[in-house]
């Protein structure tokens, strides 16, 4: 197939890129390099069967352009949630970003697979999250939110696309991703923080009390539900979570990281208080955790990599980076 991969630079776009190509598709990269880097992608340059455009999604014209005879797109890029500010990116990235891969999907129909998020459920209380719960947001004075609400526009606006115009939309809620090429600050994840820090003997920062928890999925598991939501007919029009069950606190995440890095100094935590994120006001998750048994029905998704196994190549891999950059540091 022909397929189309916004943000195919960052994190998961540039491991999707792999597989595809992997599998023999032809595949479309899109990045504005804002968040990706050219390092994730540079070493397919030189496969016929992959093309990279440096373009941003807000731009209509040249999406339609390079992705309007795509048998796919899928839509990775994002922004992600506005710990420190840039709220309002947040809303028009994600927001025009969606509305603008949907018309060029309409162009020819094409499917369209998007990236949603487990934020969409927000504070609700039921766990398991079942794709078909209630989506429980906080205040709108509370900017946070916005990244969420950005998701839920895009997920709303796929349904109507596929109603009006007839095309097969899929939605996945994606899970807590990590591994390596994971962005190395909060937008990689607390776990990619905590690897930095301890390897570097410095302070964890753990914001709240640490006792907030999470599932975190390792890479190559997120992109099996990617590509079998791809290449299933049977996912259209569905949502499902893709994602790790094995839950964990941050705090137990930090002295776990610190236990598999090895590093003979003491486990140092920071707690942080939202109080002192922007604006003041932050509101976290207490818990979440997915229910995938859809996901294992329809898409055979079974995610196979256990948090220590994920975590020890994670780890080994970001020691390496930063290696590579102190090396550099020296040289200059």
């Amino acid at each position: 197939m022909k397929i189309g991969v916004t943000g195919c630079a960052g994190f998961l776009g540039s491991h999707l890129v792999d597989r595809l190509l992997a599998k023999g598709h032809h595949v479309i990269g899109i990045d504005n390099l804002s968040m990706g880097t050219m390092e994730n992608v540079e070493y397919n340059l030189d496969n016929p069967n992959f093309k990279f455009f440096k373009i941003d999604v807000r731009n209509l014209d040249l999406l339609k352009q390079h992705l309007s005879k795509s048998d796919v797109i899928v839509h990775l890029a994002a922004y992600k949630i506005p710990r420190y500010g840039n709220a309002l990116q947040t809303l028009l990235v994600n927001s025009q970003g969606i509305h603008n891969v949907l018309e060029t999907a309409k162009e020819n129909r094409c499917k369209v697979v998007l990236a949603s998020t487990s934020d969409v459920y927000g504070k609700n209380p039921n766990l398991p999250f079942n794709e078909d719960d209630d989506l429980v947001m906080g205040p709108s004075t509370v900017a946070r939110w916005s990244y969420a609400v950005s998701k839920i526009y895009a997920e709303h606006l796929c349904f109507s696309y596929q109603e009006e115009y007839k095309f097969p939309i899929v939605i996945l809620r994606i899970f807590g991703s990590y591994g390596p090429r994971q962005h190395l600050s909060w937008w990689g994840g607390p776990q990619s923080v905590f690897i930095s820090q301890i390897l570097n003997n410095k302070e964890v920062t753990i914001h709240g009390d640490g006792k907030q928890t999470r599932t975190f999925t390792y890479v190559s598991d997120t992109i099996d539900g990617i590509v079998a939501a791809i290449e299933n007919d049977k996912a259209n029009g569905h949502i499902f979570n893709i994602g790790s069950t094995y839950e964990i606190s941050i705090i137990d995440l930090a002295r776990l990281i610190k236990k598999l890095s090895n590093t003979s100094n003491k486990l140092k935590l920071k707690f942080v208080p939202y109080s002192s994120f922007s604006g003041k006001k932050y509101e976290d998750v207490r818990r979440r955790i997915p229910d995938i048994s859809k996901a294992k029905q329809i898409l055979n998704f079974i995610p196979k990599v256990p948090l220590e196994e994920g975590l020890k190549k994670t780890i080994q891999w970001q020691k390496s980076i930063m290696e590579v950059k102190n090396l550099i540091k020296i040289i200059k």
